[in-house]
């Protein structure tokens, strides 16, 4: 049963949105922002005193699997929530690639019923196209689905879309952005067959990025690219990993104005090909992790606004499934409760502002996604909302995991920077530690006609 929402005062916070930093007080009523000033007198029901840390815009991820119905051994949608508030997430958008698939208005509608019971994020979930479901895809409502996704290419859950009458009826046709995983089906098959030749099932996990290789992915993204130029189609193309596809992508038009957008995920900025050799199939996802070469032009692009939103594509799988050999290992690894972490890392480098993080993490999705009144703090949106302590050091470890799966990528990595408080449409979610077992997120509404 949802909490009556109290009011909650924030004071000295140094609130990072739009571009800037400015010092103020934060009044919540109703699960709404209602007052942003340099001194709020007065008191609340929950007071957060905020001197010396962050406050920033819940971070809007808008690419994970969170893995229910079907495969709840490895993760379930509240599980993940929790992992996700924990690292400042406040809203999700989950992928349809479960068992059963979202391929129904009738089972895309379960999912949305199982988020409302146990989800502490806020939530939407995308329809999954196929090659035989476009009349049930094109019911999709604009208002309250985030998306269509199409994997033109197969990943985890194979649901490949690659029939080409399909793809053309579903870019003509589609009400709403089309979210595309891109890699070429013939090109990685082709790869895989070449590679299985040679080392038979113990293809060393180093190979991964040949197999799925740069031109299966640029092949795929071109197509892509093409068919919503010739039908004027709203295009989301996620999890870009590679310089060639860079050249797709423009920064001549504002955000709110791009008919074709994409997305770059926390591992390709963060981890390149040499990895493997310490972490094997823990890093092993689709599209690969690639060489040096690729990952170094990823995040110049995001700084110049080729690339318009950083996500996660969080996908967890338990630790022995992981220990497979190549071709049976899983793709994925989990990422969404270290997302913030990984993009302060840059931060403290010097190669990225805390604005621009907030801009490509909090602002940048709800743009993209035109989703109803959050993504900013301030007067009059939803109060998605992190209290962020730059100064507090922690390192990852089983004890502080909170993924279902139990592991991460990053366990033994020291961070610099911890969330302290998230609050989630107006509710106090996480603070220090210490989640509350009752706050409910609420679905995403879109400003779409």
């Amino acid at each position: 049963m949802q909490h009556k929402k109290p009011s909650i005062l924030i004071r000295n916070a140094r609130i990072v949105n739009r571009g800037r930093i400015t010092e103020a007080d934060v009044y919540i009523r109703d699960g709404f922002i209602e007052k942003v000033a340099g001194s709020i007198s007065g008191s609340a029901d929950v007071e957060i005193d905020a001197a010396g840390n962050f406050l920033m815009p819940g971070i809007i991820d808008d690419q994970v699997h969170f893995r229910e119905p079907g495969l709840t051994h490895k993760a379930d949608i509240r599980s993940e929530a929790r992992a996700a508030v924990a690292g400042g997430v406040t809203s999700f958008m989950e992928m349809p690639n479960t068992k059963p698939p979202a391929l129904t208005q009738a089972l895309l509608e379960d999912k949305y019923q199982i988020a409302a019971q146990g989800s502490p994020a806020n939530y939407s979930f995308y329809m999954g196209a196929s090659n035989d479901n476009l009349a049930e895809v094109l019911k999709t409502d604009p208002r309250t689905v985030c998306g269509i996704k199409a994997f033109m290419g197969s990943s985890t859950g194979n649901m490949l879309v690659d029939d080409p009458r399909t793809l053309e009826q579903l870019f003509a046709n589609a009400p709403m952005l089309i979210a595309t995983h891109c890699e070429d089906e013939a090109t990685v098959r082709a790869n895989e067959a070449a590679y299985r030749e040679r080392y038979g099932e113990a293809v060393p996990i180093k190979y991964h990025p040949l197999i799925r290789s740069t031109e299966a992915c640029l092949k795929s993204s071109t197509l892509a690219v093409e068919l919503a130029k010739k039908h004027n189609t709203r295009l989301h193309i996620l999890h870009i990993s590679t310089r060639d596809e860079l050249l797709l992508f423009s920064n001549a038009l504002p955000l709110e104005q791009k008919r074709i957008t994409a997305e770059v995920c926390v591992h390709h900025l963060y981890f390149n090909s040499l990895r493997y050799a310490d972490l094997g199939a823990q890093i092993k996802c689709n599209p690969a992790i690639k060489d040096a070469f690729h990952q170094e032009a990823l995040l110049p692009a995001l700084l110049d606004d080729r690339l318009d939103v950083v996500a996660t594509d969080h996908a967890p799988h338990t630790w022995e499934e992981k220990q497979n050999t190549y071709f049976s290992a899983p793709s994925g690894l989990p990422l969404v409760q270290h997302t913030l972490n990984v993009m302060l890392g840059f931060y403290q480098q010097g190669r990225i502002s805390l604005e621009k993080i907030v801009e490509k993490m909090c602002h940048s999705p709800a743009i993209c996604f035109q989703i109803d009144r959050r993504g900013y703090a301030e007067e009059g949106y939803w109060a998605d909302l992190v209290v962020l302590d730059p100064e507090a050091e922690w390192t990852v470890s089983k004890s502080n995991i909170h993924y279902k799966c139990g592991w991460s990528p990053f366990e033994g990595q020291r961070f610099k920077g911890q969330v302290k408080s998230t609050i989630v449409s107006g509710l106090l979610a996480y603070h220090n530690g210490r989640f509350d077992e009752n706050v409910r997120g609420e679905r995403l509404v879109f400003n779409r006609k």
